[in-house]
């Protein structure tokens, strides 16, 4: 049955992205918003809901399983990410590009992690 959890929250995590790549189309050598923002946005989720996982450990397995491992491994892609930095290069745009994903991409998980330990504390 975690196979279930896993492919439904894949399906699901991958046709937001798409619908963000639907949103913002990106000409060649254009910064890829679609992919920085599902990356940020994913990084803050993953921070929140481990903090809830961790939380609740064995007992939130199907959790996990279906928001860690299915919808955010469907939504955010590192494979786009490292494409796409391939294609643009040592270029001013491609260095910072990679530079604001990994930074920020930390941060937001970080901020994640610290909203969801404010929460967690004040109940």
């Amino acid at each position: 049955m975690s196979w279930l959890l896993v492919a439904a929250g894949g399906a699901l995590g991958s046709v937001a992205r798409y619908g963000a790549y639907r949103l913002w189309p990106v000409g060649p050598g254009g910064f890829p918003v679609p992919t920085f923002t599902v990356n940020l946005l994913g990084s803050f989720a993953i921070g929140l809901i481990y903090m809830y996982v961790a939380a609740r450990g064995a007992s939130a397995d199907n959790a996990r399983l279906f928001w860690m491992t299915g919808v955010l491994g469907g939504f955010t892609t590192y494979s786009a990410f490292a494409l796409e930095t391939a294609l643009l290069g040592f270029s001013l745009t491609g260095v910072a590009y990679v530079l604001a994903t990994v930074v920020g991409c930390l941060a937001a998980a970080l901020l994640g992690m610290k909203l969801a330990a404010l929460m967690i504390t004040s109940y």
